[in-house]
């Protein structure tokens, strides 16, 4: 149950910094940039003025593939195991947006999410051993918590 809120956690604040920082675009200075000078055709003008451009969003994917760079090494997961997990994970994300787009109150949402997080949390179990059992719930908690855990590295060094 906590690794999914998580990972839902991570993964709304990533798609969050994500469309934050798209809605800038050119380097945070407009259509026209200072680079430029101002100058602009007449075609791009007309272009901004008609259909304001859509923030590229970053494919599910790759939020996955990043997400799972860092739990691979931590699980010690096998290919299959990495596999099987980044499918969970994308379904979840994927139905993670799908929560979002409803007109749910935010306890309702809320709601969903945690039945989402525990959903995922279940199948991601079903793919791990024991040991990775164990590992997957430490992880979780430090992802929570991920002060505590780099002040315990600078006591150790």
């Amino acid at each position: 149950m906590n690794v999914t809120k998580i990972i839902l956690a991570s993964l709304f604040i990533l798609l969050s910094i994500t469309s934050i920082s798209a809605q800038y675009g050119n380097n945070g200075y407009g259509g026209n940039g200072y680079g430029n000078g101002g100058r602009m055709n007449q075609m791009s003008a007309m272009n901004q003025n008609s259909q304001p451009e859509k923030p590229k969003e970053i494919p599910v994917e790759v939020t996955v593939a990043k997400y799972m760079e860092e739990m691979k090494p931590a699980l010690q997961l096998d290919e299959l195991q990495s596999i099987a997990i980044s499918n969970v994970l994308i379904e979840s994300v994927n139905t993670q947006g799908r929560i979002m787009k409803l007109n749910l109150t935010q306890d309702e949402q809320y709601k969903e999410f945690q039945l989402l997080t525990e959903s995922t949390d279940r199948k991601i179990n079903n793919f791990l051993n024991p040991d990775q059992k164990e590992k997957y719930i430490a992880y979780k908690e430090e992802s929570r918590n991920p002060k505590k855990s780099k002040d315990k590295k600078k006591k150790k060094k």
